[in-house]
């Protein structure tokens, strides 16, 4: 089964009125794995058998006319940054590939198993997702089922690249720069990146990125992303961020009407994009005018780059979790990129990170802002071309880590913001998309605004076929 062909909504009333079981969803889920993934690596452990299990223990369930979930049935990937039962947590990291295997489930695996979700294994990521391209020393290159010489993006890059080749229909990620939206980009996915504390970062662990995280399902369309996040949002007593409101019914909200208005901003006042990204995202952008959309364009949201305000929330979390290492052996098994952030860190002193904190507000504020000319901001998904799987991503045909401007400095303001796909590279073949960023805590706007320009864009594209690469 291409699980692309099938929304979640279908697959979960074909189980519950059991026209399709549980298990057979799950096989056929482990049949496209070991078809496909021997050729792009997006899943790092899988427990075959044990997946099987808990599929039949759903569809007893069933048999008993039991209510197993809004998720019945679903097959899931996690990234491997967070804990799921039985499986090893490794972080993409050497230092963790011989830990024990997790005792309890993350908060948001346990809200998925709970609503029905069948847990397959674990996807991959750089070490500890410290960049927006996914490999590792253990477990090797993820690529892009879009183009196989490209990376698809980071840090779940392991999900998209399972859930664009259709071998899943849902799986994990998490954002502390861009690590959900980045790899939705790059796989042609409706991606979002939630206002923080929506799912708790709460539980024994404290989340990686400190105060930049946020964890989410991912999927292909809005509209079963939606559905995801009805079954796993809403307050813990563990997350003191979190947000109260479980089950918000979002998915019933999604009803494709046009927003009124949107800001469209190609640059945000700071960035180059990349010729080839302007003008498809352009053309996007004046189809949604065509349609009825009053497009407001807008050169400036910020004044300056948020990038190094941001690094220094990356750069410190990176060393209070590793900076022990330094001058032992372990240390040399880390990545040389996350060596650098870690060695940053320990060079950045109290008042840098809450001056940061004040950049927090300060990008906050220009934001609203905007957002008295209209709720929603529209912007490219990020500035640059997809990286091939050694190298950077590139603006205008030069690798540069700016590539991926856009992203970052909205886990700093906290706000919600999600891409839509609207068009491929003639030059990498890898989808181009459009972020779409709401005000505070206006989820529900931004879902409503993707599931719509989802009907008008119309992006029918598809990664090419891999069985045979």
């Amino acid at each position: 089964m291409d699980f692309r062909d099938h929304s979640i909504s279908e697959l979960v009333k074909r189980v519950k009125n059991k026209e399709i079981s549980a298990k057979e969803l799950t096989e056929s889920a482990l049949s496209n794995i070991e078809k496909f993934d021997a050729s792009i690596n997006a899943f790092c452990a899988l427990n075959s058998e044990d997946a099987i299990k808990q599929a039949e223990t759903l569809d007893k369930k069933i048999s008993n006319g039991e209510d197993i979930g809004l998720l019945a049935g679903i097959p899931i990937g996690v990234k491997d940054l967070e804990d799921a039962k039985g499986f090893v947590t490794t972080y993409g990291s050497e230092l963790h590939i011989n830990d024990n295997p997790a005792e309890e489930d993350s908060i948001l695996v346990r809200r998925l198993r709970n609503q029905g979700c069948v847990v397959l294994g674990k996807t991959n990521t750089p070490e500890f997702g410290h960049k927006g391209k996914t490999d590792n020393a253990p477990f090797g290159s993820t690529k892009n089922p879009w183009n196989l010489e490209y990376s698809p993006g980071g840090s779940s890059g392991g999900t998209s690249a399972a859930l664009c080749s259709g071998m899943i229909p849902l799986g994990t990620g998490s954002d502390g720069g861009g690590s959900i939206r980045i790899p939705s980009v790059l796989g042609g996915l409706s991606g979002i990146k939630t206002s923080q504390g929506r799912i708790p970062n709460g539980g024994p662990k404290p989340p990686g990125s400190g105060l930049l995280t946020v964890k989410g399902p991912m999927a292909n369309t809005t509209a079963d992303t939606a559905l995801a996040l009805d079954a796993s949002i809403g307050a813990d007593p563990t997350d003191i961020f979190s947000l109260e409101g479980g089950n918000p019914n979002w998915l019933k909200q999604l009803t494709g009407d046009l927003p009124k208005t949107a800001i469209w901003s190609p640059t945000m006042g700071f960035s180059t994009v990349d010729k080839e990204v302007l003008d498809i995202c352009e053309k996007a952008v004046k189809s949604l005018e065509d349609a009825g959309v009053t497009i407001i364009e807008k050169d400036k949201i910020w004044d300056e780059n948020p990038v190094d305000a941001w690094m220094v929330f990356w750069a410190c979390a990176c060393a209070r979790r590793q900076q022990h290492l330094v001058g032992t052996h372990e240390y040399e098994k880390i990545d040389p990129l996350l060596r650098m952030f870690i060695e940053m860190g320990m060079k950045m002193d109290g008042a840098s990170y809450a001056s940061s904190i004040d950049a927090c507000h300060k990008f906050g504020l220009q934001l609203e802002d905007s957002f008295e000319e209209s709720p929603l901001i529209i912007t490219p998904g990020t500035c640059g071309q997809a990286p091939k799987i050694e190298g950077d991503g590139t603006v205008n045909g030069e690798e540069t880590p700016a590539w991926v401007d856009f992203t970052m400095g909205i886990n700093m303001t906290r706000n919600p913001a999600g891409v839509v796909p609207v068009g491929v590279s003639s030059s990498t073949n890898i989808p181009i998309a459009i972020q779409i960023i709401g005000g505070q805590r206006q989820d529900l706007d931004v879902l409503k605004a993707m599931h719509s320009f989802e009907s008008v864009i119309n992006f029918s594209h598809r990664a090419t076929d891999h069985e045979s690469s």
